[in-house]
């Protein structure tokens, strides 16, 4: 059963502690981010560090050189013979599986952190908690997925605790982690400010299946307003197939932008549409709108009927796409300054981080 998130709080008083935090392996924490994962564990390591806390962040080759990321070990180029095996799996997930494998026993070998923070997908790290001499905090990040579902069936209980990103994601567990408390993710506030709004609606995100852009244009365009995209293309196929022909007119792509530039678009549209497909754990990118001032039309999917409320968002059923193109057009009326008082009171970095030094302080001691 999920324990519901605690107020926002001042700094816990106490030592500075030694944090190691661990990422993805697959895509380096720099801008433009490849996700939202990516963009939260740059925003946590931040806000730690500003605290005055010992942060080692283990990530993927290529990150931001300020963030000071310990790389996760590479794996060297495969014998002919284990490639020619027939049971030789996807060289992403080897890779992967080689980059955890070496970091969870580095820090078995080391135990230099006070605890052990897994902001990471992958399986190893729950896995392997019972490992190390720290204790692990776990966030969920997603729904049950197999190879995380096994790891957390079998772990050892002493050694890991649970965090979940939403009271959606921590009830989608709750069979099998009966206490998780929530700490949502946050958004700098200082980062994310707020625009004037007005110009047509936008869609920002990874362009994927299960984000859903292809019904927030069929969406924006039966509601008469156009609409802007934009975020990386990681599945270049289903793009070329599902986006491209809808393009032109009053719905344009802008590309992969800069923070800077997202949070400028942002902050110019009178609405941001969000679509989902699956039940999103969380969905920063309400977030980021909120914070910069810009009302959400969205699916009541996942855990965004938690973020939003009637003052900042307008949800339709999922997949209703003229139900959207109603929100839509709803969300437009809405304040500006209801949407950023809802970000400042429950999306920022500061509520984020208070919460996990909580935790990292109940485990340590």
């Amino acid at each position: 059963m999920a324990v519901p998130d605690s107020p926002a709080s001042a700094e816990h008083a106490g030592p500075a502690l030694s944090i190691g935090l661990v990422a993805s392996a697959r895509y380096p924490l720099r801008e433009p981010f490849a996700g939202g994962l990516e963009a939260h564990t740059w925003q946590l390591a931040t806000g730690l560090r500003k605290r005055g806390h010992d942060v080692t962040v283990f990530g993927g080759t290529g990150s931001d050189p300020a963030l000071r990321v310990r790389a996760m070990p590479v794996l060297p180029a495969l014998s002919a013979q284990a490639r020619r095996d027939v049971s030789m799996p996807a060289d992403y997930f080897i890779a992967e599986h080689h980059a955890y494998l070496g970091l969870m026993l580095d820090l078995g070998a080391t135990g230099v952190c006070d605890v052990v923070h897994n902001n990471s997908l992958h399986y190893l790290p729950v896995a392997m908690a019972s490992t190390l001499s720290a204790p692990v905090l776990t966030t969920l990040h997603t729904p049950p997925t197999p190879w995380l579902e096994s790891a957390v069936r079998l772990r050892s209980p002493g050694h890991t605790r649970f965090a979940a990103v939403s009271a959606h994601t921590a009830q989608q567990w709750s069979s099998l982690v009966p206490a998780i408390t929530v700490v949502r993710n946050g958004v700098e506030l200082d980062q994310w400010v707020p625009g004037a709004g007005g110009g047509s609606p936008v869609w920002f995100g990874r362009l994927v299946p299960e984000k859903g852009p292809e019904l927030a244009i069929h969406a924006a365009r039966a509601a008469g307003t156009g609409l802007r995209l934009a975020g990386p293309r990681p599945d270049a196929e289903y793009f070329r197939r599902e986006i491209e022909p809808l393009l032109g007119g009053d719905v344009e792509y802008l590309g992969h932008l800069s923070h800077r530039e997202l949070v400028h678009l942002v902050g110019s549209a009178r609405v941001a549409v969000v679509s989902p497909r699956w039940e999103e754990p969380y969905g920063l990118v309400v977030a980021e709108a909120l914070a910069c001032g810009t009302p959400v039309a969205g699916f009541a999917r996942g855990a965004l009927p938690e973020v939003l409320d009637a003052h900042c968002g307008v949800l339709a059923p999922p997949d209703d796409v003229p139900g959207l193109a109603a929100a839509i057009i709803r969300a437009a009326s809405l304040d500006r300054g209801a949407a950023r008082h809802r970000a400042e009171t429950t999306c920022s970095v500061d509520r984020m981080v208070d919460e996990y030094v909580r935790l990292y302080r109940e485990l340590s001691s």
